[in-house]
């Protein structure tokens, strides 16, 4: 998806709240692609205020509990995926989904924290393994 600047989108949001102008309209003027980029705008900018239109540059972690208790409350209610990231005070919607389809595919398991980085090597130090070939020689 393309990124926008923050004062596009605020300028794009505040038009359709005050001019009442629709989606596709402004998606037109614009040149946005995707109408669902606006409505997602509005929605945050709506529930948030400003925050909701900045582009976030940390990676918010969930625990475990929260993931499994979002993915149950979509399960068991017709809320959409915007509605519930709103209630949740959740900025991507996309989270959701992604942790939907987890666990449906895998399980609670899913959603489980994964361990990031490489392996750890846990054969011995080179000075170790000099001094057991010399002595097995």
């Amino acid at each position: 998806m393309a990124k926008y600047s923050f004062e596009l989108k605020k300028k794009i949001v505040l038009e359709y709240l005050n001019e009442e102008v629709g989606y596709k309209t402004l998606a037109k003027k614009y040149g946005i692609p995707a109408i669902k980029s606006i409505k997602t705008w509005v929605y945050n900018y709506n529930a948030f205020g400003d925050k909701g239109l900045f582009r976030s540059r940390k990676n918010e972690t969930y625990s475990f509990e929260k993931k499994l208790s979002v993915v149950e409350l979509y399960m068991t209610t017709e809320v959409s995926y915007q509605q519930l990231a709103l209630q949740e005070n959740i900025l991507n919607p996309s989270l959701i989904v992604r942790w939907v389809n987890d666990f449906r595919i895998a399980g609670a398991d899913a959603l489980s924290p994964k361990k990031k980085g490489c392996k750890k090597n846990l054969s011995l130090p080179k000075e170790e393994l000099k001094s057991n070939t010399e002595t097995n020689v």
